[in-house]
């Protein structure tokens, strides 16, 4: 009968998983590139006088970034961003007849972005929404045109908006590849004079696309979809890690039980480590099966930090599914709300 169990255990342990995109806990980088496309910029007057009517048309032009920032655990992240974009002019259009223009705008500057992932939505990608804040500068250079609207650089408060999705790389915890849209609008007027010309123009809007790269410092495997839990072995040493009621973040007691963890770890043999997270069940099961992943990967994400090896680690989120104390729905029970480290 025992080996029977350990049998059973191994054969279930080796079933493959897919694995599921977890909240990013801690600092991370990014980078994207892609293209710009800018709405007609209008002209509202040139030397004081009011031009109605008069628009600059811009080509289709590239953007880049590149951001730094912080995940919350919980789904929320707060970057700083440094951005640039190129749009080569086209024409100056309006009621009194149309030019060509030959030159570029030039948009670079750093913004603020507040963003919200929504994991657990689907195993292979994590949509995910922001908004931003910043200030850009705004360089128009002409090389010529009929009627010249000025050069010359002007800055002014900048706002975005961003809808993304980013799609793990399995091969590599931490790395995702990010597909954006983003919108992005420069408040209030700005003034250019070059050439004894003084324009003033508004209405900066851009409709950029970009493709680039995420990576999260520190994160541990992605914990894979909740499966059976395998039969008691014999001889398997197990920590329990407890949590405050719809909590996943660790606390003082629960981080030293961690270290225990992964001394042990160092100082015994074993061929793998099982990081299994539990709810108790008052919360929707929908709502406890993301909970009890988010708390595998704090503990998961805990054990790396204290020197526990990345491929070591197995992560499984059960949810409500597997209680260490029996209750009925919608009960606050402390002792299921856990995460088991269980060396094998």
């Amino acid at each position: 009968m025992q080996f029977r169990n350990v049998a059973i255990a191994a054969a279930i342990a080796a079933l493959p998983s897919i694995a599921r995109a977890q909240p990013i806990a801690g600092l991370y980088i990014g980078t994207g590139a892609g293209m710009n496309i800018m709405q007609n910029e209008t002209v509202q007057s040139v030397n004081g006088v009011a031009t109605p009517g008069r628009n600059i048309q811009l080509n289709i032009g590239a953007t880049a970034l590149a951001s730094i920032g912080w995940g919350f655990g919980n789904g929320l992240r707060g970057e700083f961003e440094f951005d640039y974009r190129y749009n080569s002019l086209n024409r100056l259009s309006g009621p009194n007849g149309s030019g060509s223009l030959g030159g570029s705008e030039q948009k670079y500057g750093p913004m603020a972005n507040l963003l919200y992932d929504f994991n657990g939505l689907t195993p292979m990608f994590v949509p995910y929404i922001g908004l931003g804040a910043g200030y850009q500068w705004a360089n128009d250079q002409l090389v010529s045109g009929s009627i010249k609207p000025a050069s010359g650089a002007a800055g002014a408060f900048a706002y975005q908006a961003i809808i993304g999705a980013a799609i793990p790389v399995s091969a590599m915890p931490g790395l995702a590849a990010t597909v954006e849209y983003r919108f992005m609008g420069l408040a209030g007027n700005r003034s250019y004079t070059s050439d004894g010309f003084t324009s003033v123009r508004t209405n900066d809007f851009n409709h950029s696309v970009l493709i680039g790269l995420r990576y999260e410092f520190g994160a541990a495997p992605a914990p894979m979809e909740a499966a059976p839990m395998p039969a008691a072995e014999i001889g398997a040493k197990t920590f329990l890690v407890f949590f405050d009621w719809d909590k996943s973040a660790l606390t003082a007691r629960s981080e030293g039980i961690v270290r225990d963890a992964a001394g042990y770890s160092t100082s015994h043999q074993y061929t793998r480590i099982d990081v299994g997270g539990n709810t108790d069940t008052s919360g929707t099961p929908a709502y406890n099966q993301g909970l009890s992943e988010r708390r595998a990967h704090a503990v998961a994400a805990e054990l790396v930090r204290d020197g526990v090896p990345q491929n070591a680690i197995a992560m499984h989120a059960y949810g409500d599914t597997h209680l260490l104390v029996p209750t009925g729905p919608g009960v606050r029970e402390p002792q299921n709300r856990r995460v088991e480290i269980v060396f094998h």
